[in-house]
C-alpha cells in the first residue's frame, strides 16, 4: 500500500456477551469476567446442554430506527445493526459528514434460522391423527406467514439495513463462510480503500450458535458438557478442554484510508498491515492437517515483512475441542515459535460468523493499551498444543503487533495483521 492509500482502524462496535459497546466490553477484558453462563433461552426448550454466551439486555429499539424495521430483523441483523450505530458513533461519524459514495460495508453473516414459534401453527395445522402431513403443509404456509417473513433471515440484510441506516452507497457485500467470514470481511473492506474505491468501510460480522433448529442440527457431540460450572466450561488449549461454548454476538470496525482519517481529525486506533487466506478441503468431514494454517501464518508474515519476534500476540481462533485446538497450536509453533497467545473464546465462547470481528476489537484495545488479555481457564498445558498462552495476568511490554486468526468449519483459514499506533 502507499502510504496515502494505508488503512487504519478509526471506530469499534462490540456487541457481545461481555459488554455492549468499547468501554463495557474492555472492562470484562481487563476483569477477566466471563460472559457464559446457564443460557435462558437453552434451559427453555429443553436442551440437554444449556450453558451459552448470551447478550443479555439487549433490546434492539434501543439502535434501530424505524422501529418498524424490526418486524424484518432477525437477532443477528439487529445485533449487527447495533454494533454499526455504535462503531460509528465511536469513530466520530456524523450523519453528512462523509461522502455516501465513498462509504461502504461488508459483513461476514451465517445462515440465519427462523424461531420455532413463527411456524408453530402452520406445523400445528398439518398435524392430523395420522401423523404430520405434507400436503397440508405447503398450502397453509403462505397464509399463516408474515408476509415478509423471509426477510428477516437472509444473509445479505444484515448489510443491506445497515448501508440504508448510515446512507453508505459505496461497495456493499455479505461472506458466508462460517467462522472466517468476519476476518475475510475486513481483509476485503480494507482492500476496497487501498485500492481508491472508498475512503471508509464499515466491516465485522454477525452471528448465533442458540438458535434450537441448528442446535438439534449439530447435535452435542462437541459440546463442552462443563456445566456445573459454565464460566470455566469454554479452556482453548486447556489440557482439561472438553469441548466448544455456543453463543452469539455481533461486532463492527470502521476502517478509513489514513488520509481520510486525519483530513477530517478521526483518533487512530490500530493500521491493518497485511491479511491473507488459505483453504485446506476437508472431504467427507475429514480432520485438517493443519496446512492452511501453516500457509496464512507464513505468508501473512512475510508480507508484511516481520520476524515472528516483531509479533506482539496471536489472537487464536480457540475453539477449545480437543483436535482443533492441537493443529492450530501447533501450526502456531511451528511458524512463530514461543509467540504469546490468547484466546478470546474462553471469555464468550464460539459466535458463529460474529466471532472473529469481536475477538479482533479485543486486539485493537490490547493494543491502544500495551498489554494482552488473559485467557481464560487456562491451568494446565497440553503437551498436544506447545503455545505460549497468556495465562493469570495481562501480559505487557510487548511489540505492538497482533496477529488475529480464524477458522471455519469447512477449512477457510483468515488472518488480520494489526499494528498500534
Amino acid at each position: 500500500m502507499v502510504p496515502e492509500r494505508d488503512v487504519v482502524i478509526t471506530g469499534l462496535g462490540p456487541a457481545s456477551p461481555i459488554g455492549i459497546g468499547r468501554d463495557p466490553f474492555w472492562a470484562a477484558l481487563a476483569a477477566q469476567r466471563s460472559g457464559v453462563a446457564i443460557a435462558d433461552s437453552l434451559v427453555q426448550i429443553g436442551f440437554p446442554v444449556t450453558i451459552g454466551g448470551e447478550v443479555k439486555d439487549f433490546d434492539g429499539k434501543e439502535f434501530v430506527t424505524p422501529r418498524k424495521s424490526l418486524k424484518v430483523m432477525c437477532r443477528e441483523i439487529q445485533l449487527a445493526y447495533a454494533a454499526a450505530i455504535l462503531a460509528t458513533r465511536d469513530a466520530g461519524l456524523a450523519p453528512g459528514t462523509i461522502d455516501p459514495d465513498r462509504f461502504g460495508c461488508v459483513l461476514g453473516s451465517d445462515m440465519y434460522y427462523f424461531e420455532l414459534e413463527s411456524v408453530e401453527e402452520i406445523y400445528r395445522s398439518a398435524i392430523d391423527e395420522h401423523g404430520f402431513d405434507f400436503d397440508r403443509w405447503g398450502p397453509n404456509f403462505p397464509s399463516k406467514v408474515f408476509p415478509l417473513w423471509m426477510l428477516k433471515y437472509l444473509p445479505n440484510m444484515a448489510a443491506c439495513h445497515i448501508g440504508i441506516a448510515l446512507d453508505a452507497r459505496g461497495p456493499n457485500n455479505t461472506i458466508t463462510l462460517g467462522d472466517a467470514s468476519p476476518l475475510l470481511a475486513i481483509s476485503e473492506a480494507a482492500a476496497v480503500i487501498a485500492r481508491g474505491h472508498a475512503d471508509v468501510m464499515l466491516a465485522g460480522g454477525t452471528g448465533s450458535r442458540l438458535n434450537i433448529t441448528p442446535l438439534t442440527y449439530r447435535g452435542v457431540g462437541n459440546l463442552s458438557h462443563h456445566q456445573e460450572d459454565p464460566a470455566a466450561a469454554s479452556r482453548p488449549f486447556d489440557a482439561r478442554r472438553d469441548g466448544l461454548v455456543n453463543g452469539e454476538g455481533a461486532a463492527a470496525i470502521i476502517l478509513e484510508s489514513r488520509a481520510h482519517a486525519e483530513a477530517r481529525g478521526a483518533t487512530i486506533l490500530a493500521r491493518v498491515l497485511a491479511c491473507r487466506s488459505g483453504f485446506e478441503p476437508r472431504p467427507d468431514g475429514a480432520q485438517n492437517t493443519g496446512r492452511a494454517w501453516r500457509q496464512v501464518l507464513r505468508g501473512i508474515v512475510k508480507e508484511a515483512g516481520l520476524a515472528p519476534a516483531n509479533i506482539g500476540h496471536v489472537n487464536a481462533h480457540g475453539l477449545g475441542t480437543r483436535a482443533d485446538d492441537a493443529i492450530e497450536a501447533q501450526a502456531i509453533h511451528d511458524i512463530l515459535g514461543d509467540v504469546p497467545v490468547t484466546a478470546l473464546k474462553s471469555y464468550f465462547g464460539t459466535l458463529g460468523t460474529g466471532g472473529g470481528a469481536v475477538e479482533l476489537i479485543g486486539s485493537v484495545l490490547a493494543l491502544a493499551r500495551q498489554e494482552v488479555p488473559v485467557t481464560l481457564n487456562y491451568e494446565t498445558s497440553d503437551p498436544q498444543c506447545p503455545v505460549n498462552v497468556v495465562r493469570g495476568a495481562a501480559l505487557r511490554n510487548r511489540p505492538t503487533t497482533a496477529l488475529c486468526i480464524n477458522q471455519s468449519g469447512t477449512g477457510q483459514v483468515a488472518a488480520v495483521l494489526l499494528g498500534g499506533m
